[in-house]
This record gives structure tokens, sequence and C-alpha cells, in this order.
């Protein structure tokens, strides 16, 4: 009996959890389960966004000689006289002039238009005084002719043209979107190169781009600005346009 007693004894102090107990300690098991993968989770988390986050901003430059095609000439020239129709008549011969000096190299008829005129008066001690201004302007595709215009203008001089300051021929180059694809292109590889120093000098990588601004394309004469007397413009030119880049590393 003794011993009976003894085992009854001892079974009926052990610990049985109950139900809602169990549900407890499981709820709670998962409680800690989770915030220990959260915590791996967010933390890893954050280390993958510090290196999705490093990047190396760089510049790319692509440079292209290129050749205007299209020259446009403006010709400002005056007269002035005691009568607006002495003046007038003047300013019509040296149109004339201008029209035959052009036509005696090749352009058509067209390529040259009045494009403005310009009417003044004033008296001096009573006696009146007219001035009669006039633009003509030449607009050709014909780079070559134009230039040897511009070579023998002093003999508009010689028919009695004075050509007044501000003409002056200008050369444009009006192809620029179809070589700015390319241009683009070849600015990017360059800012790629860059990059790819900057990465073998820190141990890094280049990834894919993050960020990209196209630039300004320029277009300016190739040999600088050679502005001066006699001399306005020039066919040869340089096109140049600077891309700045956001590249990821890794």
């Amino acid at each position: 009996m003794t011993d009976q007693t003894k085992t009854d004894d001892t079974v009926s102090h052990r610990f049985i959890p109950d139900p809602q107990s169990r549900r407890w300690l499981a709820s709670s098991g998962i409680l800690a389960a989770g915030l220990i993968l959260g915590g791996y989770l967010l933390g890893d988390g954050l280390l993958r966004a510090h290196k999705a986050d490093r990047s190396v901003t760089v510049r790319g430059l692509a440079e292209r000689d290129v050749s205007a095609d299209l020259a446009t000439w403006t010709l400002s020239y005056s007269s002035t006289a005691n009568s607006l129709s002495a003046a007038q008549a003047s300013v019509d011969r040296n149109s004339q002039s201008i029209r035959s000096f052009f036509r005696e190299l090749g352009f058509p008829q067209d390529a040259i238009q009045p494009s403005a005129v310009n009417v003044s008066q004033y008296s001096n001690n009573g006696i009146p005084s007219f001035t009669v201004r006039q633009r003509m302007a030449l607009r050709s595709t014909d780079i070559k002719r134009a230039q040897n215009a511009v070579k023998r203008q002093f003999e508009l001089v010689r028919r009695g043209v004075v050509l007044e300051e501000g003409s002056g021929v200008s050369y444009t180059f009006t192809r620029l979107n179809g070589i700015k694809p390319d241009m683009i292109a070849e600015a990017t590889k360059d800012a790629r190169a860059a990059a790819e120093q900057f990465a073998n000098d820190s141990g890094t990588s280049v990834g894919a781009i993050k960020q990209a601004t196209q630039g300004y394309f320029s277009v300016n004469a190739r040999d600088g600005d050679a502005g001066g007397w006699g001399i306005s413009d020039t066919p040869f030119k340089k096109v140049r346009v600077v891309t700045t880049i956001d590249f990821y590393l890794r």
C-alpha cells in the first residue's frame, strides 16, 4: 500500500498543460521564430538596399566634325539723297548689281530675295535728307558656290555697292537629328568607360544605368571662333554633346 500510494502521489503532482496553455506556448514559439526571421530578413534587406544604392556619376563626351549644308548671306546697303526718289533709285541700282553678281556666279534667280527695307528722313539746316536702307538675303545649299561668292565680294564694291556693317554669311548644319542617336550612343560608351575605370580602382564592377541626362548638343566652328573683319563664319563645324549618367556599382 505504501509503494502504490507514493506512485499515485507522484503522478498527481506531474504538470500537464491544459489546451489553452498549449495554444499559448505554440503562439509564443511562432512569434519568437517570426521575430528572428523578420530580423534576419530586415537586416539582409537593408544590406541589399545599401548595395543597390551604390552608384557613380560620370560624364560621357562625343564629338563629330561635320560640314554645313546651308549658307545664308545677308547684304545690307543704303543710299542718302535730298529726295526720296533719288535715294530709292540709287538703292535700286545697287539691288540690280547684287542680283547680277549672284546670277553670274551661277545662283538661281530666287536664291537672292529682299528681306527688309527702311526709310528715314531728317533735315540739315532746313535741307531735307532721305536715307533708304535695303537688305537682300542669299539662301543656298550650294556651299562651295557660296564660299566662292564670299571670296569675290569685293567685286560688288567695284560695281558701286558698299556693304554696311552687319553684312555677312552664316553657314548652318541642319542634319543634326540624323546623327543624334549615334552620338548619344558614343557618349554613353565613353561614360561607361569612365565608370569602369572608377569601379576598377574601388574594387567593384559597373552595373546597369540608374539615371541618365542627355545633355545639350552644340554646333560650333571646328577650329574655334574665326570671327573678324571680312570673316563671319565657316562651313566646317564640330558637333558636341556631353551626357551625365549614374551607373549602379555591384
